[in-house]
């Protein structure tokens, strides 16, 4: 890495037109789930069962956001916060996923959205963050085609309530995740298991992007309209040709399988022959239907992960070596923490001619964060974003496509399957009083911002 970029890293650095943020999502810190006319999300009913939740966590009041969303606005200000990426809850807006309208909660995020902009802080809505009305789930949920119908009813919802004001748009959030967890090994919601369900759903959320983004385009011509996907830099655990076509079936699964057909270029099947089977899901005029011109493509990067070839695995044939295992400094999510691989995965995006700009919609760390006398002096946390932010700057000065830069996240909350164990946040919550510390972290990035 370029030494200068060690005393170089200065707002100024990245230029005017870089777009600095933070990242949440309706689910981790809302709370209110059966609050004014809600629904419940197939993530409320996952996190009451036994055992799905570490440590027998429940949501409960999460950051209680639903309540106390203009202080955590106001907080933003203080930390001059420029803009805020946070989802819709869809049953919130429409309980049972389609048809009766809530208007209570078409209510709540106009005044989320007028006090952001009293504020001076833009808003960057995420249509889908993984909480699916309930409702839907048991009509079939993602492995349904009739999803692609569902979700559409929900965006233009969304875009007529919201457009007027909203000028930044994300479709989804890492399908890749939503749709591996949940789909086929059954550790996140809805628990479902099985490759049917997982290509099913591959393909109907893919659709349902595009069909999406479209609608939002009809609707609303001038609004910035992107999507994001979760991606890993991966490198085979030595040079052996095994490990070496392990790792490509790993990249071509969780780097290029959802973002490709979005582009155009359609499912990478050649490279990943388990693909093949998702054909029979496919109808004559779907690859049509799932290319967009998006404006912008989201990227979340965290780590890196190496990868070694394993004959009991099925259908990838390969498994991950735990940072852990390998003794290197990691996060509590047992994530290696591995600088250069944000750089390594913004090149091999911002490769993609298709891609128009390239913004890191979520990047952060947990850990075992103490809060003692008022403070909570975070100190790796402060050198894990520094160490990133080294290597997003490296990667636009060398012309990759590099847009900006989105912390995850804004406040601790709750982890999905990790309950409220790991701490992501700039700003500390004790969850039984909802009180807020602002992390040395977040002082941090506030003066960063400055």
């Amino acid at each position: 890495m370029d030494q200068s970029l060690a005393t170089d890293l200065n707002k100024a650095a990245f230029g005017p037109d870089f777009h600095w943020g933070v990242s949440t999502a309706a689910f981790q810190i809302e709370g209110a789930a059966e609050t004014d006319g809600k629904g419940l999300s197939v993530w409320d009913v996952f996190a009451s069962r036994k055992n799905k939740i570490k440590n027998g966590h429940r949501p409960g009041d999460a950051c209680n956001f639903y309540h106390q969303y203009a202080d955590d606005i106001g907080l933003m200000a203080e930390l001059n916060i420029p803009n805020f990426r946070f989802s819709l809850s869809w049953s919130r807006l429409l309980p049972a996923g389609v048809g009766a309208v809530n208007p209570k909660g078409i209510d709540y995020y106009n005044r989320v959205i007028d006090t952001l902009l009293e504020k001076g802080i833009t808003p960057w809505v995420t249509l889908y963050h993984w909480d699916l009305p309930h409702a839907l789930e048991q009509r079939g949920g993602w492995t349904h085609r009739d999803i692609v119908s569902w979700f559409s009813e929900y965006t233009a919802l969304c875009a007529q309530h919201y457009g007027d004001r909203v000028k930044h748009f994300m479709v989804m959030n890492e399908p890749s995740v939503f749709t591996g967890a949940g789909y086929f090994l059954g550790v996140h919601a809805p628990g479902r298991r099985g490759l049917s369900n997982y290509l099913k759903a591959i393909h109907h959320s893919t659709l349902a992007t595009a069909t999406g983004a479209n609608i939002l385009r009809a609707a609303l011509p001038k609004a910035q309209i992107g999507t994001t996907f979760s991606c890993t830099h991966l490198e085979p655990y030595t040079h052996s040709p095994s490990h070496i076509r392990a790792t490509q079936r790993v990249d071509t699964l969780l780097n290029r399988t959802f973002i490709e057909p979005l582009l155009g270029l359609g499912y990478p099947i050649a490279d990943f022959s388990v693909l093949k089977k998702i054909e029979k899901y496919i109808q004559p005029d779907d690859y049509d239907k799932m290319a967009f011109d998006f404006d912008f493509i989201g990227i979340q990067c965290y780590t890196r992960e190496i990868v070694k070839a394993s004959l009991w695995t099925p259908y990838i044939g390969a498994s991950i070596v735990k940072a852990s295992q390998r003794k290197v400094p990691h996060t509590l999510m047992n994530w290696e923490v591995y600088p250069e691989a944000i750089y390594e995965m913004i090149k091999k995006f911002s490769a993609y001619p298709q891609i128009k700009k390239l913004i890191v919609t979520e990047n952060g760390a947990a850990f075992p964060d103490v809060w003692q006398s008022g403070a909570v002096n975070d100190v790796k946390r402060t050198e894990y974003l520094q160490g990133y932010l080294k290597e997003v700057l490296r990667a636009k000065r060398e012309g990759h496509k590099t847009d900006g830069y989105f912390v995850w996240t804004l406040t601790d909350n709750f982890e999905w399957a990790e309950g409220f164990h790991p701490r992501f946040g700039l700003v500390h919550v004790d969850f039984e009083t909802q009180q807020r510390t602002v992390k040395n972290s977040g002082l941090w990035y506030r003066d960063f911002l400055k």
